[in-house]
């Protein structure tokens, strides 16, 4: 459920860039040292972000691990983000939005079907599907570590105005904002264009993301 952009390199080499349809997702891997990009292309978009360690699979970003290191949920500029081993994983190197969201979980079936919406599109069932698809969730690469939607850990929640939704709207990002971040390990990020789209929540219609590495820490 994920297309290739077309600047990416051929199949015989790993691909730079990723380009997400709305509401799917998709997976690319990072070599520590490169900066890399999540962009929403259209504005008012939230991606659930998840990121493994390679090639073990078993260390993973965790926002519990993250609040604790920056006392809250609130991250900035310079600021890193650790793994489930407490090690620093991410940093943070420009944000053009500047809030983002550790505290909800992704999406999932059981979410909707509370709401009685059975069948719709989940940042969970994505990210599985992103892992799977990436070759990663086939339980025996990664030695089984993950199998399923619930065998993934809490998101990161880019784009997600929660610290302040009481004074304006969850999604505040505008076509064009991005994070850029550093890879401090080999990470398989993976992410999810959210797809719920109920009262009005990623502009009432999910749309398409992009990641992308951009370079090296020492280029700029």
């Amino acid at each position: 459920m994920r297309t290739k952009d077309p600047g990416t390199t051929n199949s015989h080499s790993s691909p730079h860039s990723i380009h997400i349809p709305g509401g799917h997702g998709g997976a690319l891997a990072i070599p520590r040292g490169a900066l890399f990009r999540i962009t929403d292309l259209h504005g008012a978009q939230i991606v659930d972000l998840i990121a493994f360690a390679l090639p073990s699979m078993r260390e993973k970003l965790s926002v519990a691990a993250t609040r604790y290191e920056l006392s809250g949920g609130a991250i900035a500029v310079g600021d890193l983000l650790y793994s489930n081993d407490q090690r620093p994983m991410l940093r943070l190197r420009r944000d053009t939005v500047k809030v983002h969201d550790m505290t909800y979980m992704a999406c999932n079936p059981g979410f909707y079907a509370e709401m009685g919406l059975e069948g719709h599109r989940s940042c969970a069932e994505n990210l599985a599907d992103a892992v799977r698809e990436a070759g990663y969730g086939s339980g025996e690469g990664d030695g089984g570590v993950v199998k399923g939607r619930l065998d993934l850990p809490d998101p990161w929640n880019v784009f997600q105005n929660t610290p302040n939704y009481t004074l304006k709207a969850l999604n505040t990002s505008r076509a064009g904002d991005y994070v850029e971040l550093e890879a401090l390990m080999d990470v398989l990020v993976v992410a999810s264009s959210c797809p719920y789209d109920v009262d009005g929540f990623n502009g009432g219609v999910a749309t398409d993301v992009m990641i992308e590495i951009v370079g090296e820490k020492g280029d700029r």
